[in-house]
């Protein structure tokens, strides 16, 4: 018996985010599978695909925001589901990688928890990853298979050019270790010059930055201050002030992916900041919106990369080679 294959694409979403789901499913063109899912009374998910998906392409989209242990068992619940289920292959979509930042031992007894995570993942029955904006790209080999890692960079770069492009620019690295990051930041602004914030992180308290300085010429220019995310905001505003307090002209602040936790909202609206850019990879609450937030859509960026793999194609062809 002979059969030609045919492949069959299907996308689901959790309940952490469905705007950016629903947006990826009409820009493929496929919609979204219809599904039950509930928590119990004692807080255990369950969730159940309301359609066959024996030998289908599944491509599963969940984005870890808050509570993200939540989201993060009712996206491996759904992989577990779609094994069970005879899948054919399963693609985790994850715009926003939960525990990110625990990528590496920083003192003696602590967890790798962004290993942990990918490890959940392919236990679960995930075949392959995609990504955006890693906090650090050695977490792609965490996971024991395929991983794309998309880059934000040309949504959020464009709408700089695009608005700021006529004033003269500098890039500014939040710290030392993005200078990779900033450096392609600068190419694809015409080679803006470069600085970093040199900064004393606290190890005894989350989140706290003790001092900072900028390493470059920001003087009588716009900076643009890039990050992977922005979270409580005490670092990126830090760094703002810094710039300001070093000569520049304003300073804009750009970020893949907005957590937002307080007191971030007001830090940033208090900022010297003249706008905060961030993409929509986690939702935020109509309570979070400010005056100078402007959210850009990375639901055109995941759905070519779900595309691309779908068909066999290269995702890293969507950044020149980069990815």
């Amino acid at each position: 018996m002979k059969r030609t294959p045919e492949k069959n694409l299907m996308v689901f979403s959790g309940r952490a985010h469905p705007e950016l789901a629903n947006e990826i499913g009409e820009l493929l063109g496929s919609g979204l599978v219809p599904q039950s899912a509930y928590a119990f009374a004692n807080g255990e998910l369950y969730v159940r695909f309301e359609e066959s998906v024996r030998g289908s392409d599944a491509f599963v989209i969940q984005s870890h925001t808050a509570p993200i242990n939540e989201w993060l068992m009712e996206h491996l619940i759904m992989v577990d589901a779609l094994k069970r289920a005879s899948a054919k292959r399963i693609t985790v979509v994850m715009p926003f990688y939960g525990y990110s930042r625990q990528d590496k031992k920083h003192r003696g007894r602590e967890p790798i928890s962004a290993r942990l995570v990918a490890d959940l993942f392919k236990t679960a029955g995930a075949d392959r990853l995609i990504t955006i904006d890693l906090h650090a790209d050695q977490i792609q080999g965490f996971f024991d298979g395929p991983v794309d890692h998309l880059m934000a960079m040309p949504i959020l770069t464009e709408h700089v050019k695009n608005k700021y492009g006529n004033q003269p620019l500098a890039v500014v690295s939040p710290d030392a270790g993005r200078i990779k990051v900033a450096e392609r930041w600068s190419h694809a602004l015409g080679g803006a010059p470069l600085a970093f914030i040199h900064k004393t992180r606290r190890t005894d308290v989350a989140n706290e930055v003790v001092a900072n300085r900028v390493v470059g010429d920001v003087a009588d220019r716009i900076c643009v201050l890039t990050d992977d995310m922005i979270d409580t905001g005490g670092t990126i505003v830090k760094a703002a002030e810094a710039c300001m307090e070093a000569g520049a002209k304003g300073v804009i602040i750009a970020a893949t992916h907005a957590i937002l936790s307080d007191p971030a909202v007001e830090r940033l609206r208090n900022s010297p900041a003249v706008e905060v850019i961030v993409t929509n990879t986690l939702p935020i609450p109509e309570d979070k919106l400010f005056d100078k937030l402007t959210v850009l859509s990375a639901a055109p960026l995941l759905a070519r990369a779900i595309r691309e793999v779908f068909e066999d194609g290269s995702v890293t062809s969507m950044f020149d080679g980069h990815a």
